[in-house]
């Protein structure tokens, strides 16, 4: 039996037969042997493939090797039917193959529950036993706390709460929860920390989460979903400004248990010779890092404890306090193993799909497919110093002086960055009116404590002629994991509270006196107005140089990247919410493009709504983006909210009137 989309009605009936066949059979044909079809004899049905990929330089982990393919396909069957349709391959011949056709079978929408071709519960049941019992049906994280799902739990409730928001490491280990609750709709949270706890609801999260441990359950689930045009997202942790791992009805492909780990302390491949690690995508910042001092070598990554590193990290770029040495995340990068949109498991590196290869380091995660393992260039062992220190306004500190002493540390970024530094600080004003800056940390790498004191020895000169005492301290350490544990602690949670933007400043406005002013005044003009600023002084093009890939030719330029929150009261009203939020997007980021045009922001971070975001996250590198998401994945089977490709699609509905909510319909436009 083989699809025609041309015929949407008698394909639904042909297809639910095929189910009720499959899931009634007393027997299947398994690899030319007829067994008794239940879940330990269909679930194995994958083939074990040679450990070493005929493109790759670096053996398939094992779940890598365990592979749907066309033969696995024929042989799940019963004795009347000749194949499984719903699982089966992208067919380039077949009518599903035109645009048009399919769109006339399926709609301008994806299928979503209560359609006629949705899964049936029968189908359901066949997937998970095709998965070997891998298929989770969505549980909001915070469902413990209500009725509505039936494990109300008052001991569970209390620890949920108490950790939400300081403990992402509990929500990473969740198959849905993701930080952005705001534009997942906020349909699940403890009472008490939401702005509405009327009850628990799925809203945007998707119906049902596949735990994938192998790559024929990824294929599987692309194959299900492209094949029923269902929503398909990828979550990793869920540490996401921009809502791109949740989807109301969507399929979620849940890559956290890809953990496999190998240290190569000779690898070459090109030009490349020297140490490198081989990581499942599902390692998380900690994991990699513990694994790098292992080996007594450094591994390039984000401060952030629990981000997945090898994930969606990684795919948008990834800035790290090793960037100003080595540059991006994804400038490691030097192999991967990917599931692309017609299901199929490749190598992609500068040898086998080298335009893929450069689509996925930099162009954004789910987008060009699911990449379930990288491999990335490991650097010797380092020594760092960090540095800490704080001031704000006060009896003896006018906010002239404050202002003064922040200006004599912004004048300076160029040299901190050239000497390979990273400083993470933030701005804020208190209820009082006053204003205090913190540094934490200042990241020195390949620095002594006392080289440091040199390099910033001018500046605290400038400190104390205005008036600025401060108390810095200074750790020395002999690699880069110590420093980084010390200086970086858990990531906080999501709260539907807080609006993110974010903006590249390049390095042209600190080599032009009136540029470097009005960037200063812009910054310095919205925190007295409310706004809490995080930044980091950091650069992303090494000495060294840098590969040819999709990361944002902004970030070639940038000296600092900064990050505005809007935050607002838990009781605010909705137009009080809405003018926060269109103030963040059209007054304050707005004062940010002014003063950088032509510059970007960084997508991972970014601005929900930011205006032109083609041009913003990818710049001069989304013609060629583009036309590589449609060679790979015409039909839109990955879709994520300001991805590559994103803008052929909508949300039918919105929040505060202009925030696309994920708690709705994805249509083509």
């Amino acid at each position: 039996m083989m699809i025609s989309y041309s015929r949407s009605a008698t394909v639904a009936a042909a297809l639910l037969l095929t189910v009720i066949h499959i899931v009634c059979a007393q027997t299947i044909l398994l690899n030319n042997s007829t067994v008794p079809a239940n879940e330990s004899t269909i679930a194995p049905a994958v083939d074990n493939v040679s450990a070493q990929a005929s493109n790759s330089t670096a053996d398939l982990f094992h779940g890598e090797t365990q592979q749907l393919t066309d033969a696995v396909l024929a042989n799940l069957t019963d004795l009347e039917l000749s194949n499984v349709t719903l699982f089966s391959f992208q067919n380039d011949s077949d009518p599903a193959g035109n645009l048009s056709a399919r769109s006339s079978s399926f709609g301008r929408c994806k299928t979503y529950p209560g359609d006629f071709l949705w899964p049936s519960d029968l189908l359901w049941k066949l997937f998970d036993i095709l998965l070997g019992k891998a298929l989770i049906k969505t549980v909001p994280y915070a469902s413990s706390c209500y009725d509505s799902f039936g494990d109300y739990d008052k001991d569970r409730c209390e620890f949920i709460t108490a950790n939400w928001i300081n403990a992402s490491i509990y929500h990473t280990e969740d198959p849905t929860s993701v930080n952005a609750v705001l534009f997942q709709g906020a349909t699940c949270m403890p009472p008490g920390l939401a702005a509405s706890s009327t009850g628990c609801t799925l809203g945007g999260y998707p119906t049902y989460a596949v735990a994938v441990r192998n790559v024929a359950q990824v294929q599987l689930a692309v194959n299900l979903a492209r094949n029923l045009n269902l929503r398909l997202v990828i979550k990793n942790t869920g540490h996401d400004f921009g809502a791109k791992s949740v989807g109301m009805g969507a399929l979620s492909i849940w890559t956290h248990n890809l953990k496999d780990i190998r240290f190569f302390s000779h690898y070459r491949q090109d030009s490349y010779s020297g140490p490198a690690f081989k990581l499942g995508t599902g390692v998380q910042g900690f994991e990699a890092y513990e694994a790098a001092r292992q080996n007594n070598v450094t591994l390039v990554g984000g401060e952030g404890r629990t981000v997945g590193v090898m994930g969606g990290y990684i795919l948008g770029g990834g800035h790290s306090p090793l960037s100003s040495l080595y540059g991006m995340g994804t400038d490691q990068v030097l192999s991967m193993e990917v599931v692309t949109a017609d299901g199929r498991f490749i190598t992609a590196n500068r040898n086998s799909n080298p335009d893929l290869f450069w689509a996925l380091r930099g162009g954004g995660g789910s987008t060009f497919g699911v990449v379930t393992s990288i491999v990335v260039k490991a650097h010797p062992k380092i020594k760092v110093t960090t540095l800490t220190y704080a001031f704000e306004t006060g009896p003896k500190v006018t906010p002239e002086q404050f202002w003064a002493a922040l200006r004599a540390y912004f004048d300076g970024f160029i040299t901190y960055t050239d000497a390979g530094n990273y400083e993470y600080f933030r701005i804020s004003k208190g209820l009082d009116g006053g204003f205090k800056t913190d540094m934490g940390p200042w990241f020195a790498p390949g620095m002594s404590k006392a080289e440091l004191k040199a390099l910033v020895a001018p500046l605290f000169n400038k400190f104390k002629a205005l008036g600025i005492e401060i108390q810095p301290i200074y750790k020395e350490y002999d690699d880069y994991y110590g420093a980084w544990f010390e200086s970086f602690p858990v990531e906080p949670w999501g709260s539907d509270t807080i609006r993110q933007g974010s903006r590249l400043f390049p390095r042209s406005n600190w080599q032009d006196s009136a540029k470097l002013n009005a960037t200063f005044d812009a910054i310095k003009s919205i925190v007295e107005e409310g706004a809490y600023v995080l930044a980091f002084n950091v650069a992303a093009s090494p000495k060294a140089g840098f590969p040819d890939n999709a990361v944002n030719p902004a970030w070639r330029e940038t000296v600092l990247h900064a990050i505005i929150a809007q935050l607002w009261d838990m009781k605010a009203t909705e137009a009080d919410i809405k003018a926060a939020s269109d103030k963040l997007t059209f007054d304050w980021l707005q004062r940010w493009r002014d003063v950088s045009p032509g510059a970007g922001a960084y997508m991972s971070e970014s601005d929900y709504i930011e205006p032109n975001y083609t041009q913003a996250f990818y710049g001069t590198k989304y013609p060629r983006l583009y036309q590589l998401k449609q060679r790979y994945d015409r039909h839109g089977v990955f879709y994520a909210h300001s991805a590559v490709g994103s803008e052929d699609w909508q949300m039918s509905e919105m929040i505060l009137g202009n925030l696309p909510s994920q708690n709705s319909k994805l249509c083509r436009l």
